[in-house]
């Protein structure tokens, strides 16, 4: 018991480092636009949009579309795009909702709304790259090995202890 209290306590110091950059990094106008933006997340029952994703979609949307007439356009279209009308509900768009990747799903059914899906396929292509996460993998490369290092040697001379 007293190993696991000293096993978390340890990795706490770890854990508020890791939330700190989760933070810093994965909660950007971008990944809300890709959540609001992802047909597998937007059509799902448990689907919840709340005035910071709207926010980060819009200044997304601002930042990715300088023409304001397009970006006016694109705000019409995600109408469409939120009520499943014309391409977006038909039953193969229903089906491929989680069967294709989000941006091949715009491509094959946004057609009716071509603004919106020319942004959308630019979001969710960008979202994908992983090159944050493995800068952020690398800078803790050596944490666990070193905790882990530690560790041992303190189960070891625990160990040694109870031999004599």
């Amino acid at each position: 018991m007293i190993f696991l209290l000293f096993f978390l306590y340890s990795y706490i110091p770890i854990w508020n480092i890791v939330d700190a950059r989760w933070e810093l990094q994965l909660h950007r106008p971008l990944h809300a636009a890709a959540y609001y933006l992802n047909p597998h997340y937007h059509y799902n029952p448990n689907f919840k949009v709340n005035a910071n994703i709207k926010i980060g979609l819009y200044q997304c949307l601002e930042r990715m579309v300088p023409n304001a007439s397009e970006r006016c356009k694109i705000d019409l279209q995600l109408e469409s795009f939120k009520d499943a009308k014309g391409l977006f509900g038909i039953e193969a768009a229903k089906t491929a909702r989680d069967k294709k990747t989000p941006a091949q799903w715009w491509d094959s059914y946004g057609d009716e709304c071509p603004e919106l899906q020319r942004f959308a396929i630019r979001v969710l292509s960008l979202t994908c790259t992983s090159s944050g996460c493995e800068r952020n993998w690398s800078a803790f490369e050596m944490v666990s090995s070193f905790y882990f290092i530690i560790l041992n040697v303190e189960i070891f001379d625990k160990n040694l202890i109870n031999l004599n």
